[in-house]
């Protein structure tokens, strides 16, 4: 489900109680775990997480390059992490804490309540990696040379 919100509050005000509840706390979250010069803002009808065009303007679809996106589905919420998609995702299944289900695509990570989530190793990945390496990644996946 995309949205038209232009931004995360307007976003959020957008969604059943319940689930702003869990989108909420999840984007905390996520913005406590954020390395400095990521900007949080809506891309492609969902939170996103970005590089500023200002810091990398060459991205292949003219977009900010993304880091990591919130949404919320019909039947379920969806974390984007692209960062386990580029290069962590093995390390990332291993590490899920255990007795919870991993619901998990290439870098989505689907779940219905915050409780389905190991938040820490989520704000663990995130911390993770910097602007710097996250264009590098970015750079090195397309062939080009930072």
């Amino acid at each position: 489900m995309q949205s038209d919100a232009t931004t995360p509050e307007e976003y959020l005000a957008t969604l059943e109680p319940e689930r702003r509840a869990t989108v909420a706390t999840v984007r905390d979250a996520v913005n406590a775990a954020m390395p400095e010069g990521y900007a949080e803002t809506m891309a492609f009808g969902m939170i996103g997480w970005v590089v500023p065009l200002e810091r990398y303007p060459t991205t292949s679809n003219g977009q900010p390059l993304s880091y990591v996106s919130l949404a919320a589905q019909k039947r379920h919420c969806s974390l984007y992490l692209m960062g386990v998609y580029a290069d962590q995702e093995s390390a990332f299944r291993e590490r899920w804490a255990g007795g919870r289900a991993l619901d998990m695509g290439k870098s989505c990570v689907r779940f219905r309540r915050v409780e389905d989530l190991d938040l820490p190793l989520i704000a663990a990945t995130i911390a993770s990696t910097s602007v710097d390496d996250h264009v590098a990644r970015y750079e090195a996946a397309r062939g080009r040379k930072g």
